[in-house]
């Protein structure tokens, strides 16, 4: 018999890749899944950059390399974060990882053993609370308002909870809620990060994707004492498949970090690193960056007339400024997986809320994606998902 470590997940524990799997059905009109929008990939662009990459550094890029990454996307990304987040930093403060999924990891291992306590919003991004399980992590959950998380909570549960490892917060366009953490509460989470002393994650991936409102700078741009670490992707504003994140800090953090991603994965893929590099310098990033705002933006309008116009009365729903996704409740619903089930038969899907909860989950509550859905299909689905929330409702009476 074949003796697996307690990190494997049991079987027949992975909600969300069969959850996935059923609303793969062509059929389905499918919000389940978090993909950017395919169609804005810079595919002519990027091969123009890698074709660059091979004339001019091709041997480079073929070969082993650094495992912080190399220098000069090292140097891009601490120039952008000065731009847009105001954080000064220096390359010896980042490193390059094979997406922001690792940065996850690596952090887990770097701070986590059996049974240390991890906070987190309620809810929050369900991988990182499968990584953080996998290492023996005890949640604490932390409230939500419609602002995001509430920094009274969180001092309450670090008065609760002394011994407290890390806090893992998503401060941008939330996953799951879409909900964005106004700058006055940033401060504050430094603030208590120094007071507490305990580190904060900070996860920005959809910070760039602002379709409305007003640019709020990160977390780690009040950090004064090496509290926070900053982790961001290029998954969402160039393409995921090339499997880039990245992460920011003290660099005495960082150097453990590389220790541990030498014995993970020994670096991150040189060549597209390169092309990354490279595509900066042929291409105006940021005009790239406002036409998927643009289009998300759009999406998500959509999404929100149609939900005005199917919906029950009574649903509430976010209405974030930018990101990929908005977060469902709908009243009366007791089991939101048979919900799904539900839903399933009219033709299209979502994610339940019961895995992005690390606590016990709130009844009725779904994830709903825009980004990657076109716009025809939007208020199609939309009407599907009513008549079956409808029925739900009138059930539940």
């Amino acid at each position: 018999m074949v003796q697996f470590s307690k990190r494997v997940p049991a079987d027949g524990t992975d909600a969300v890749g069969a959850i996935l799997a059923a609303a793969a059905d062509p059929s389905v009109i499918s919000f389940a899944g978090g993909l950017p929008a395919p169609e804005l990939f810079p595919v002519a662009e990027m091969k123009k950059a890698v074709d660059t990459v091979f004339d001019e550094h091709g041997r480079e890029a073929m070969q082993y390399g650094a495992s912080r990454g190399v220098t000069e996307l090292r140097e891009l990304i601490t120039k952008r974060v000065k731009e847009r987040e105001g954080i000064d930093s220096e390359v010896e403060n980042v490193m390059v990882t094979t997406g922001s999924e690792q940065v996850l990891d690596l952090v887990g291992k770097a701070f986590i053993d059996e049974g240390d306590e991890v906070l987190v919003e309620d809810p929050t991004y369900l991988c990182a609370l499968d990584v953080y399980r996998s290492y023996g992590a005890k949640f604490v959950s932390v409230a939500q308002d419609d602002e995001g998380l509430r920094v009274d909570a969180l001092e309450e549960a670090l008065k609760n909870h002394p011994k407290a490892k890390l806090l893992y917060t998503v401060s941008n366009f939330q996953n799951p809620t879409g909900k964005t953490m106004p700058a006055d509460r940033r401060k504050k989470v430094a603030e208590l990060a120094a007071k507490y002393d305990v580190m904060v994650l900070e996860d920005n991936p959809y910070g760039d994707i602002r379709f409305e409102g007003e640019h709020v700078p990160a977390i780690k741009s009040f950090d004064t004492t090496n509290h926070v670490l900053y982790m961001s992707t290029f998954s969402k504003i160039l393409a995921p498949g090339f499997r880039l994140g990245w992460v920011l800090g003290d660099p005495k953090v960082i150097d453990k970090l590389t220790v541990l991603k030498q014995s993970t994965d020994l670096h991150t893929d040189q060549l597209a690193q390169w092309a990354v590099v490279e595509f900066f310098a042929q291409n105006d990033i940021n005009k790239h960056v406002d036409q998927i705002s643009a289009l998300y933006g759009k999406r998500k309008n959509l999404m929100i007339e149609g939900m005005k116009k199917y919906f029950p009365a009574g649903v509430k729903y976010t209405n974030p400024e930018g990101g990929m996704f908005l977060w469902v409740k709908v009243p009366g619903v007791k089991d939101t997986v048979e919900l799904f089930k539900k839903c399933l038969k009219e033709k299209v899907a979502f994610v339940p809320g019961d895995p992005f909860f690390a606590g016990e989950p709130e009844p009725g509550t779904f994830r709903l994606n825009y980004s990657n859905m076109d716009e025809e299909k939007i208020e199609e689905g939309l009407k599907r998902l009513g008549k079956a929330l409808t029925d739900a409702v009138n059930e539940g009476k």
